[in-house]
């Protein structure tokens, strides 16, 4: 899948591209990151890439759909924002927009809609986009894009695929000593026993923010590994894990807690 506007990222590059390869692209996704992430420049990608009607890699970039959706007058590609300038998306308009998806496609085979700022929506708007995510007709595709994925209720989570990326300087922003704990962590998440674990884990400090960007580069590490074919069982488990733990970070509870969580939530269903 040519994802060549996103920079970094590689995990999510590879998710989608196997995904595209193996069984096709999925009807929604959450994209998440911090701003500067690549949110705005995935999210155009993926919405060309399910129009495309180019031979080859998706999305071509040549052919009319693709064309159409690079300068945003396609008709089957919708972006949606709130009513006004800083204003999150209402129920109003997830009812408009779910009338709509059941208007057949312009043009193509699908109609794509992006959703900005969805982690602002309101419990009633978000309930709205669920019942359309659980019902609506098999051509419709939806993009949630979202600075925190974890302002989405957990039922519209459960619902779609989530990309969470991170920003181009994230990495760079850890020092080297904290990058290869990222490493030494992710070894013991795959491969070490519950008390080795928990020793590596003790080494979880600092402030919110600093645990913030440790969690989330510890996140695509282990991601990474799933698609180099590590111990796919634990990792998977592990990256579960460690998105709860980047919501928990947000809400100050201790690196103490967080090491101690991660170790439970390991070896207690393994």
């Amino acid at each position: 899948m040519n994802l060549s506007a996103l920079a970094g990222n590689e995990r999510v590059k590879d998710q989608l591209s196997r995904q595209l390869r193996e069984r096709g692209l999925s009807h929604a996704y959450i994209i998440s990151g911090p701003a500067g992430s690549g949110r705005h420049a995935l999210s155009r990608q993926l919405a060309a890439a399910m129009l495309c009607t180019g031979t080859g890699e998706r999305p071509c970039g040549r052919c009319v759909p693709c064309q159409k959706a690079a300068k945003g007058i396609h008709p089957d590609l919708s972006v949606i924002n709130g009513p006004e300038t800083g204003k999150p998306i209402t129920v109003d308009q997830v009812r408009a927009l779910r009338a709509d998806a059941y208007v057949r496609p312009n043009e193509g085979e699908r109609k794509v809609y992006l959703l900005e700022g969805a982690d602002r929506m309101n419990p009633s708007a978000q309930n709205a986009m669920l019942k359309l995510l659980e019902e609506g007709p098999p051509y419709a595709a939806f993009l949630l894009l979202a600075e925190n994925a974890g302002g989405l209720l957990q039922t519209v989570r459960s619902r779609c695929e989530e990309l969470t990326l991170l920003s181009g300087d994230r990495t760079e922003s850890l020092e080297p000593e904290r990058l290869e704990l990222v490493k030494r962590l992710a070894d013991a998440l795959e491969h070490a026993g519950e008390p080795e674990l928990l020793e590596t884990a003790m080494g979880l400090d600092g402030k919110r923010e600093e645990l913030s960007v440790f969690l989330s580069t510890l996140e695509c590490e282990l991601g990474e590994r799933i698609v180099r074919g590590g111990e796919r069982r634990r990792l998977l488990r592990a990256v579960e894990l460690v998105k709860q733990l980047r919501e928990s970070a947000r809400l100050n509870v201790s690196a103490g807690q967080l090491s101690g969580w991660l170790c439970a939530g390991m070896f207690t269903a393994l």
